[in-house]
């Protein structure tokens, strides 16, 4: 046993009490961590730094409202429904049409609009929201993802995690979607996470469940060697985040519309390190040279190209 912590600690594997103690904590005043935990600042912050990010159809906030749901919601065939301070993908609806006067779900099954106000009902009282505090829900567009991930995934939108320290991309991991996790892209919910190569945007390796495995479960089809498209974009869109939010240290959710391109979907202030297993490396060296380099690092263009200079699959 001691062998394999030396074996970890040597490969710079962190744990989550040291991301806490020394990078969470550290870097990420707690008065900032509004700006990324409800869905809606983050939005905002993100349009007015000038990125892209799923468009909103609506909000509500009050119980009230959700009467006036129908009526909101007639102008859009598809759309998503979540929690501003949703967890983990939980609490998410994702419509993907409507059927003799009901709500299609992107499984195929219909579910009436008594059942959609009451999902909505649910997320007013908190029932997905981090510390079960009253939310509100949000309705907004929904992405359809680029072709090159059609025979990647199953159901749902893939969606690119990049981890960002003091502004410079340190590792990145593709999400996929799989029949467990209900066509979400989250990992604890039975998603696919396979590493990027930060230099050139080729996925590597890929674990699920705990597991290091070459095909996706659902589809067959290999992981590795797919380049993500747009990925220089998608890596300065990673790099400005840091700006906008002022989180030292932090998780960029993307994902790439087939129409839209790169699409910011949310940050973290505490992502996971899940994204070590799926990369086949650690994150601590990566974070150290960061820390001791990012002083010289003076535009978004420069800590770009330092990412994939340092980081890259070599």
């Amino acid at each position: 046993m001691f062998g394999i912590v030396r074996r970890l600690a040597a490969m710079g594997v962190m744990g989550i009490n040291r991301r806490n103690a020394e990078f969470t904590l550290l870097h990420n005043p707690r008065r900032l961590y509004p700006l990324v935990d409800d869905k809606l600042r983050t939005k905002e912050i993100a349009i007015r730094g000038g990125i892209p990010v799923p468009e909103l159809y609506g909000v509500v906030q009050r119980e009230h409202q959700v009467r006036e749901l129908a009526a909101r919601l007639a102008p859009y065939e598809e759309f998503v429904v979540k929690p501003a301070h949703g967890k983990g993908g939980d609490g998410i609806l994702v419509i993907d049409g409507r059927a003799n006067g009901r709500y299609r779900l992107a499984g195929g099954r219909l579910i009436t609009q008594e059942e959609l106000n009451h999902h909505v009902f649910s997320i007013l009282s908190g029932l997905y929201s981090l510390g079960g505090q009253p939310d509100q829900a949000l309705m907004e567009y929904r992405v359809h993802p680029d072709p090159v991930f059609e025979a990647l995934s199953f159901q749902g939108v893939p969606d690119i995690r990049i981890i960002v320290f003091l502004g410079v991309p340190a590792m990145a991991m593709l999400r996929l979607p799989t029949r467990v996790s209900e066509g979400k892209a989250n990992l604890h919910q039975g998603a696919l996470g396979a590493g990027v190569d930060l230099a050139t945007g080729v996925t590597l390796r890929a674990v699920w469940r705990q597991e290091i495995v070459g095909e996706h479960p659902d589809t067959g089809e290999k992981i590795s060697g797919v380049q993500v498209p747009h990925w220089e974009t998608l890596l300065t869109m990673a790099t400005r985040s840091f700006e906008l939010s002022g989180l030292g240290y932090l998780g960029v959710d993307l994902v790439l519309d087939r129409d839209l391109g790169p699409l910011l979907l949310e940050l973290n202030a505490r992502p996971g390190l899940a994204i070590q297993m799926a990369n086949g490396g650690g994150l601590l060296h990566r974070l150290q040279l960061i820390e001791e380099r990012h002083a010289t690092l003076n535009s978004v263009a420069e800590r770009v190209a330092f990412a994939k200079e340092q980081f890259g699959n070599r």
